[in-house]
This record gives structure tokens, C-alpha cells and sequence, in this order.
């Protein structure tokens, strides 16, 4: 196969399977996850959970005073990884035009310069987050091979996107089909590896603070 079908497969076909197991195992996940339900509890309610669970999910999206000082560096570094990561997905244009064709509908893109630093803010913060959990003694010994794994899936398409872009390393159908790749294996490992988080987490912290305010327990 020449690298021009190639690119022809993975922007098609490839594509293609790529989100049909990616929305298929996440369907399959958040489902199982709701059916999981709890048993209705025959306590007096001391407290409310709608308004008890939406306020641990405000209060754990930000950095709380009684972490450590490695503790503050992991929020702050994802969250500089999060953000970046989210700017070149939704405000990049060559992205915006992808989703204008299958949502019917786009929105202006950010500046070239303004994506270029969210990108590399975005690479450094992973490369240092990798740094960390290897260094550090405790993290090192939490971190089983998922962990490297899902590291390596999210960073590649960072990667390969930002030298796309900058035209770095290889011509540009190299590059494009390298990113496209990468991402079609991030679309297919999320619903079965712990990337899943980015659905499950909130519903997990306000499930945790509905618990916590029925019984009437105070943060």
C-alpha cells in the first residue's frame, strides 16, 4: 500500500472504525455505569445531593489548599495539559472545518500563534507529568504499563499534530496519516482504559457528594 491509499484508508475506513468502536464502548461503559445504580437508602436525608454533589464537583476541579506541594504540581501541569489539549482540538481551524462538515455547524478559530503555545504548553506539561511519575517514588510504584500507555496514546497526536502543522521531520502526508493514526488509536483505547475518566469523573465526584450530602456530611 502507497502512502497515498494509506491516507486514503485511515481518513476513510480507518476513520470510520475508529468511532464506531469508540462510541459503541463508551455507550457500553456509561451505561453500565448508570445501571450500577445504588440501593435507595430508607435513612432520613440530612442534607440535599443534588446541591452537595454539584458542590464536590465544583470544589475538586480546583487545586485545594491542603495538597502537598507535589500534589498542587500534578493538578496545575494537568490542567495546563488539559487546556492546551482542548484549544488545538476545538479552535484550530483545520479541526474546526472537520467538525463543520459532521456537525453542520463551525465557529472561529484561534490564531495560529495562539494554538502554536497551547500545543507546546500542552507538550510540556505531559513530558513533565511522565518526569514526575517516574522520579517520584510513590508514583513510580502506583504506575502500572496502562498508565505509560495511555500517556503515549494522548501525546502522540500533540505530537504528530504540532509537526504537521510546523512541517517538522516528515513531508506532509507522512505526518498527516502519522496523526491521523494516532488519533484513531487514542478514539479506540479511551472506552477501555483508564481515558475514560473523561466522562466518568464528574459523574463520579457528584455521585460521591450526593452520597456525602444525604448523610448530612460536611466538607
Amino acid at each position: 500500500m502507497n502512502p497515498q491509499d494509506l491516507l486514503y484508508w485511515v481518513r476513510g475506513t480507518g476513520l470510520q472504525i475508529a468511532a464506531a468502536i469508540f462510541v459503541l464502548g463508551m455507550s457500553y461503559r456509561m451505561l453500565h455505569l448508570v445501571l450500577l445504580g445504588r440501593k435507595k437508602s430508607l435513612a432520613i436525608p440530612r442534607g440535599s445531593e443534588w446541591a452537595y454533589g454539584l458542590r464536590i464537583m465544583w470544589q475538586r476541579s480546583f487545586v485545594l489548599p491542603e495538597l502537598s506541594a507535589r500534589g498542587k504540581f500534578t493538578v496545575v501541569a494537568g490542567y495546563i495539559f488539559h487546556l492546551g489539549f482542548l484549544i488545538t482540538l476545538f479552535f484550530l481551524s483545520q479541526h474546526i472545518d472537520m467538525l463543520r462538515a459532521i456537525l453542520k455547524f463551525g465557529w472561529p478559530a484561534l490564531p495560529r500563534s495562539v494554538i502554536d503555545i497551547a500545543a507546546i504548553l500542552s507538550i510540556a506539561a505531559m513530558i513533565a507529568l511522565l518526569v514526575h511519575r517516574i522520579i517520584d517514588p510513590v508514583k513510580r510504584l502506583l504506575s502500572d504499563f496502562q498508565d505509560y500507555l495511555t500517556w503515549a496514546l494522548t501525546f502522540l497526536p500533540l505530537l504528530t499534530g504540532f509537526m504537521l502543522l510546523r512541517s517538522i521531520g516528515f513531508g506532509y502526508t507522512t505526518l498527516l496519516t502519522l496523526h491521523i493514526l494516532s488519533v484513531e488509536l487514542l478514539l479506540i483505547a479511551i472506552p477501555f482504559t483508564k481515558l475514560a475518566h473523561m466522562f466518568s469523573t464528574f459523574v463520579s465526584r457528584w455521585y460521591n457528594g450526593a452520597s456525602a450530602g444525604f448523610r448530612g456530611v460536611k466538607a
